[in-house]
């Protein structure tokens, strides 16, 4: 399958000092799944096959219940094409 991007906004329902101890282990998690990724200040965008990327959506959705979250509101943005799309062809040039 192609590679595709998807960027993740997640926002749990959390008391406002865990918001970013819950987001910190969202990208943890993205980091060990092994894709290749970007953290940006509104969103993390990964790369990779599109089932496993969605996949890790769910799983983070997942964790930050576990850590406590009492609903999460994500955003979701997904780039495909058959021939595939990378983020360094979007945003080497400014890297």
């Amino acid at each position: 399958m192609p590679v595709a991007n998807v960027s993740l906004q997640i926002l749990p329902r959390v008391s406002d000092e865990r918001i970013y101890p819950v987001v910190d282990k969202v990208i943890a998690h993205i980091a060990k799944s092994g894709v290749k990724y970007i953290v940006g200040p509104m969103e993390t965008t990964m790369e990779g096959e599109l089932d496993l990327l969605l996949d890790i959506v769910k799983e983070v959705q997942d964790l930050c219940i576990r850590e406590g979250a009492t609903r999460v509101l994500s955003v979701v943005k997904i780039d495909y094409k058959p021939e595939g799309v990378t983020m360094d062809e979007k945003v080497g040039k400014y890297r």
